[in-house]
């Protein structure tokens, strides 16, 4: 609940937190959602690139600070994760605009658990959830460092963390993140600098892949213990 390629062209990069991202294509079908305190308007939006659901326009709500994962940026992030997740189980820990979750959930994922602590923004994506009839979400109000240290030890296949860039939550989400995911797992991290290996290494991850997209810098996390 801020703010890394495969083989694949460079991607643009997040927009500081309070830019909202515009949807990519007009002929996608527009899901509307209102939360009283984060409203939604046709121009702000966000498209699913893969999947399912591939190019529906979710509703970004106009709320201080969210800064949606742009198409792109996702689309080289699933691109690195291998673009089919099925039988993935997933936490979206600062899911925002849910665009991180529902691509995930587009993509197979069977399991997506999206935490956000602003209420009226869940209820957007609780209404989200419901347009798109996506029974492998499950959104709930809360801290998401605590949700994922909450959270049995390898327990999951994929974090996402999104934090607000003027947070100080990164390091303690990395660290909670790194025991939830496990061995085998992966986290996907996004941040306003390129985090060193010495530093991640200390929390017990590697970097497999990075990207810098303008102001955002995106890593594809591994734990150092995976095979």
């Amino acid at each position: 609940m801020p703010r890394p390629p495969k083989s694949s062209p460079s991607k643009p990069g997040t927009a500081a937190r309070n830019t909202p991202q515009r949807g990519g294509a007009a002929a996608g079908k527009s899901l509307g959602a209102k939360a009283s305190g984060a409203q939604s308007t046709g121009r702000h939006q966000v498209r699913i690139v893969g999947g399912q659901w591939r190019s529906r326009l979710l509703p970004v709500a106009d709320a201080p600070g969210l800064r949606p994962t742009p198409d792109r940026v996702r689309e080289t992030l699933f691109n690195w994760l291998g673009q089919d997740l099925g039988g993935w189980r997933c936490v979206d820990a600062f899911a925002g605009s849910g665009a991180l979750g529902f691509e995930a959930a587009s993509r197979g994922a069977v399991d997506v658990q999206m935490v956000e602590r602003d209420p009226a923004l869940v209820t957007a994506l609780k209404a989200v959830r419901t347009q798109l009839g996506a029974e492998a979400v499950h959104v709930q109000r809360g801290d998401g460092v605590a949700a994922l240290a909450a959270l049995p030890a390898g327990s999951v296949d994929l974090v996402l963390l999104d934090p607000p860039f003027d947070s100080d939550v990164f390091e303690r989400a990395l660290q909670a993140a790194a025991r939830a995911v496990g061995a085998n797992g992966h986290v996907y991290l996004e941040a306003p600098r390129a985090w060193a290996d010495a530093e991640l290494a200390a929390l017990g991850l590697v970097v497999k892949r990075h990207l810098k997209a303008g102001a955002v810098h995106a890593h594809w996390l591994r734990p150092l213990t995976a095979g």
